[in-house]
């Protein structure tokens, strides 16, 4: 008997487990027209009213996508089959009443956008975004979960997730958080896979092209994968030893990727034959990256990401700006982009940052927090965009370029600090503060230069001295004075007229002129837009200092206006020797650290 009773309640426990797990099941019949059928099964319900409800958000996502909006159908029974009764309280959830204890629901899912956030379903696959497919029950959040995919074989489809296979196309996930942070494909994918240290990196590829294409194109991702693993020292300890990367290159697509904890979605509407070979790869390696910084090197303010409503933090000039630093910063490590490239590239940024008057209203903390109305949110009423928010992605990455620049003045870097971060925040999952970093850097590089950094750059909107830390690696920043600026934007409509597309900057000619987003220029200095050109290069005829005489109408009416013309604020960026300047020994060892240039 004393050897039976151990093994009883091993079985006792395997079936009280197995009865307090909630099921789903997916199926689509109805591909073509974007619909999937979903049945979900609550065991062991123990309050009279189960509320059940659509996530509101998405992991990786900081604004509201209200994915109930998308459900409809919904009839629920109890576990003899009888119909339920079904409240609506609000439009996120639907409260199921009179059950038995059990409580089963089916409902039909539209979905067809194929990106990082949403759900796209048709014949070629179903692409599954967790919180934009499936209902939960928030009550029953640490159960764990069972999800049954009933592929359709007439399509050859095959399924491909983080989560782990229980058998045939039925996988597990121990709680609600790492069930919503799982994306699914199905399709006729293709799939490469290599090892590192023990654990396996997985391609996923649904396209269009051909198995060399694939071969070429996976090539690249396992010299990003290596490259990023050189960052840390190491590669994540990924749950059930596997990483899988799940990337769609087809039309049909929505341009995106989401980052995940053991996985990421890739989605571009490029074909690896259509430039996506070089122009997908910058994807690749964002989001690996973020296997380190923000999925395990993760913001206290995330901790734990909420379904129910808008998700903000302060720390995304970190998560997302320091990542998208080291982007294409890897991309040129690996061999995949030139230095030249790589240098040249950091302009657009540079120019988008430095000359933003945003920088007056909102510091990178502040910047952060604006998440929740920029990514990816939608609003129908017009904003000041151009005058009051800088991108966290970008003013992260150029404060990135400018610490590392200045730690490598004294003798380290950020590659060295981001390991430090890891060692501290990342491999013993201790969620973050801001007030963390600051710490981490004192100790990495001394109190003082990191009270320095914060104090001016993080918690003010202060500029580093970029054009001092350039040169520390042979690298010019020089202006375009001798240009004109006018700081609008138009869109030429081919006669002779032009409206203006973007609000003026504020203190730019445009401004302090008065002219405004929509306004149709009409006439400058008496000419019309010549047919075919662009405005900027209209522009590119005067010279700073000349005065403009601008003709234009608003909401139809005649105005007239002038406006003086300034230098341009705008920045090149260009290795040093590019004009002939040669480097020292100095700088050229530094900038081969800093490049990992052989």
């Amino acid at each position: 008997m004393k050897s039976i009773r151990p093994l009883f309640i091993l079985f006792c426990a395997i079936s009280f487990s197995w009865a307090q797990t909630n099921t789903y099941t997916i199926s689509f019949p109805n591909a073509v027209h974007h619909e999937a059928i979903i049945t979900a099964t609550f065991p062991a319900v123990t309050t009279d009213t189960l509320s059940v409800r659509m996530s509101r958000t998405s992991p990786g996502r900081y604004a509201l996508h209200e994915f109930a909006k998308n459900v409809y159908g919904l009839k629920a029974y109890d576990g003899n089959g009888s119909p339920l009764k079904v409240n609506r309280p609000d439009p996120y959830q639907w409260e199921i009443l009179g059950h038995d204890g059990t409580v089963k629901i089916e409902y039909i899912l539209f979905a067809n956008r194929g990106g990082g956030t949403y759900s796209q379903i048709d014949e070629t696959h179903a692409h599954l975004n967790i919180p934009a497919t499936f209902m939960f029950a928030p009550s029953l959040e640490e159960r764990p979960i069972e999800v049954t995919f009933d592929t359709r074989e007439d399509l050859n489809w095959k399924v491909a997730t983080q989560l782990p296979l229980v058998s045939g196309t039925t996988y597990t996930a121990p709680n609600l958080q790492y069930f919503m942070d799982s994306p699914v494909e199905i399709s006729d994918f293709d799939m490469r896979e290599f090892d590192v240290d023990g654990q396996k990196i997985q391609f996923v590829l649904h396209h269009n092209g051909t198995d060399e294409e694939l071969n070429t194109y996976f090539e690249k991702v396992k010299k990003t994968v290596l490259t990023e693993k050189e960052v840390y020292g190491e590669l994540p300890n990924f749950d059930y030893g596997r990483y899988t990367f799940l990337a769609c290159y087809i039309p049909n697509a929505s341009g995106d990727g989401m980052e995940h904890r053991n996985s990421t979605i890739l989605t571009s509407t490029r074909s690896l034959a259509d430039g996506g070979m070089e122009r997908n790869i910058g994807t690749v390696s964002h989001e690996f990256f973020h296997a380190w910084n923000v999925e395990r090197i993760r913001p206290k303010s995330l901790e734990p990401f909420d379904f129910e409503k808008a998700n903000m933090s302060g720390a995304l000039w970190f998560a997302e700006g320091f990542t998208s630093y080291y982007t294409n910063l890897i991309l040129c490590r690996a061999g995949l982009m030139t230095p030249e490239e790589y240098i040249e590239g950091l302009t657009g940024t540079f120019n988008y940052v430095w000359n933003s008057p945003a920088r007056q209203f909102f510091n990178p903390i502040e910047m952060s927090y604006q998440a929740p109305f920029v990514d990816a949110a939608t609003s129908v009423d017009p904003v000041n965009r151009e005058n009051t928010f800088i991108s966290y992605y970008s003013y992260g990455s150029v404060l990135g370029l400018a610490l590392d620049l200045a730690l490598r003045e004294k003798g380290l870097n950020l590659d060295g600090y981001m390991k430090l971060v890891w060692e501290k925040f990342g491999k013993t999952q201790i969620p973050y503060k801001i007030k963390d970093l600051q710490n981490t850097l004192g100790e990495y590089a001394g109190k003082k230069f990191a009270d320095t950094f914060f104090n001016s750059y993080i918690y003010k909107s202060e500029m580093p001295n970029y054009k001092s830390l350039f040169e520390i690696v042979g690298v010019a920043l020089e202006t375009k004075a001798e240009s004109a600026y006018l700081g609008i934007s138009a869109r030429l409509n081919g006669d002779g007229h032009g409206e203006i597309t973007t609000n003026p900057k504020m203190g730019s000619p445009a401004y302090i002129a008065g002219l405004d987003k929509g306004d149709i220029i009409t006439s400058i200095n008496g000419s019309a837009f010549p047919n075919g050109q662009q405005f900027d290069d209209f522009l590119s005829q005067f010279n700073p200092g000349d005065v403009l005489k601008i003709e234009f109408e608003r909401f139809g009416k005649p105005k007239t206006t002038q406006a003086k013309l300034v230098p341009s604020p705008i920045y090149v960026i260009y290795p040093s020797e590019k004009e002939g300047d040669e480097l020292t020994k100095k700088q050229r060892d530094a900038r081969k650290d800093w490049l990992k240039l052989k």
